[in-house]
């Protein structure tokens, strides 16, 4: 395991995006000890274009993710986060929790199927479900979390509630990230 700092970082972008970083629980550490996810696409790679299939300019819908890890006995489920980074702006594209903590992939256009149980939240858009990205220029980042609790949360929910929930459960974490649009 390697030592992260868990300041609530998903909560920290979701709230600095809706205009809720006033809430109490920003800036409070809880520094422990996470495992690291392997994340990993057949149709994405490490710092290289995300296909335009995947964004607003196709009809793909989310693309296709597998995750691994040592076997966390605490692990109760996986949650997903996608978000995206600009000089400009920063925003959520999807958000998808309560995934059962066995699931190791997920197949393209997860978002539109989603795996029974699992909730997804409302996005900086307002949408519920997958926003395909449509800055050409930026960085996505697909983040898959273990959690040890589910977030138990209704789909639909707010954005800042559903981080926070991920931000105070996550035993590990592992990122893929590709850059502009292709």
């Amino acid at each position: 395991m390697r030592r992260f700092a868990v300041s609530v970082t998903a909560a920290a972008i979701a709230l600095s995006l809706s205009g809720c970083a006033s809430l109490g629980f920003i800036g409070r550490s809880q520094a422990q000890d996470i495992a690291e996810i392997n994340v990993s696409s057949p149709e994405l790679r490490e710092g290289k274009p995300l296909p335009s299939d995947y964004s607003c300019k196709g009809d793909q819908g989310s693309p296709p993710l597998r995750w691994s890890s040592q076997p966390l006995s605490e692990a109760k489920s996986i949650a997903i986060v996608v978000d995206s980074h600009t000089s400009e702006k920063a925003a959520v594209h999807w958000v998808l929790y309560d995934i059962p903590a066995t699931t190791t992939e997920l197949g393209p256009n997860a978002a539109a199927d989603p795996p029974a149980g699992t909730g997804q939240a409302r996005v900086t858009s307002g949408k519920v479900g997958y926003e395909a990205p449509c800055e050409a220029k930026a960085g996505y980042r697909f983040t898959v979390y273990t959690l040890s609790g589910k977030v138990g949360l209704p789909a639909g929910s707010p954005l800042p509630a559903v981080l926070k929930k991920i931000a105070e459960q996550t035993i590990a974490r592992g990122r893929l990230t590709v850059v502009d649009i292709q």
